[in-house]
C-alpha cells in the first residue's frame, strides 16, 4: 500500500494549507503589534508550512498518474498541479525570507518581515486556489476516489456510488428506463448486498412499473428485525407495491403493523398519512 507515497497526499496536503493561513495571520499580527514572540511564531509556522508544501507537492506528483488517465480529468489534474507548484514555490521563497530575516537586524530585518507579510497575503490566495482546484478534482472528477488504497473493494464502492447516483439523476429527469437499467446493473454486480436488492425492488416499482414482480422479489428477502433499517425499508417497499396494485388497505395494514416497532419513525408516519 505504501510503496507509492501518493497514498499520503490527502493526509499531507491539509497541513500546508492550514499552516499558510495561520503563519500569514501571525506575521500580519506582528505588523500591527510588533511583538517579537509573534514574529518568532510566524517564522516557525512559515518554515513548517514550507516543508509541508514540499511534501504535498511531492506526494501529489506521485498520486496524479492514475487520476489523469481517467477520460476528461487531465485538465483538472493539471490545473491543480500548477496551483500546487506555484504555492510550493512561493512558500519556499517566504521560508527563505523568514530565515534570512533571522540573520539580520534593525531595519533590514523589519524590511524582510514586511516583505514576508505581503507575500503571505499572496500565498493565502494561492493556497485557496490550490485547495479549490483539488476539491474540484476530488468531488467533480472523483480524482483518486476508490483507487487510493489499491483495494478492489474500494473500486467496487466507487462503481456502486456512481451507478446509484446516476440512476437517481435519470429517475428525476424522467428517464425511467435508463434508471432501471443502471439499477439492474447494480443488482447484477452486487447480488449479495441486501440494500442493493431492496434498491432493485424499489426500481421495479418506480421505474419498471412492475409491482407484482416486486412483491414476488420481496418474498425472497426477509431481513431480520435486528437489521432495523433493512427491515423497515423492506416493509415500506411491500406497502408501496401493494398500493401500486390497488391493495390500499393491505398496504396500510403492513405499515400499521410496524408502528409498535418504529414508534418514532417520521418516514413511516408520512407513508401512513399518504395512504389515508
Amino acid at each position: 500500500m505504501f510503496d507509492n507515497l501518493g497514498y499520503f497526499h490527502p493526509i499531507v496536503v491539509h497541513f500546508p494549507i492550514a499552516l499558510t493561513y495561520v503563519a500569514a495571520g501571525a506575521r500580519i499580527l506582528w505588523v500591527v503589534f510588533k511583538r517579537e514572540w509573534l514574529s518568532n511564531a510566524a517564522t516557525a509556522l512559515w518554515v513548517c508550512a514550507t516543508l509541508g508544501a514540499i511534501a504535498a507537492a511531492y506526494t501529489g506528483d506521485e498520486a496524479h498518474s492514475p487520476v489523469e488517465r481517467v477520460p476528461g480529468s487531465r485538465d483538472a489534474v493539471v490545473e491543480h498541479e500548477d496551483w500546487g507548484k506555484r504555492s510550493r514555490n512561493l512558500l519556499i521563497g517566504i521560508g527563505i525570507i523568514e530565515l534570512g530575516a533571522l540573520a539580520l537586524s534593525g531595519n533590514r530585518q523589519k524590511g524582510l518581515r514586511y516583505v514576508s507579510a505581503a507575500a503571505g497575503l499572496v500565498a493565502m490566495f494561492f493556497m485557496f486556489e490550490t485547495g479549490e482546484h483539488g476539491g474540484d478534482l476530488v468531488y467533480s472528477y472523483a480524482g483518486g476516489v476508490g483507487i487510493r488504497t489499491g483495494e478492489n473493494e474500494d473500486v467496487e464502492r466507487l462503481l456502486l456510488a456512481g451507478l446509484y447516483h446516476q440512476a437517481q439523476r435519470d429517475r428525476a429527469a424522467g428517464h425511467s428506463e435508463d434508471a432501471a437499467n443502471l439499477i439492474r446493473e447494480l443488482a447484477r454486480r452486487f447480488p449479495n448486498d441486501s440494500s442493493v436488492r431492496l434498491l432493485a425492488i424499489e426500481s421495479m416499482i418506480r421505474d419498471s412499473k412492475n409491482p407484482v414482480g416486486a412483491l414476488t422479489a420481496l418474498d425472497s428477502i426477509q431481513p431480520p428485525k435486528a437489521s432495523r433499517t433493512l427491515y423497515l425499508n423492506a416493509a415500506i417497499l411491500r406497502a408501496d407495491a401493494l398500493n401500486a396494485t390497488g391493495q390500499r388497505d393491505s398496504a396500510r395494514a403492513v405499515l400499521n403493523a410496524l408502528t409498535s416497532d418504529f414508534p418514532t419513525s417520521t418516514r413511516l408516519r408520512a407513508k401512513l398519512d399518504s395512504l389515508r
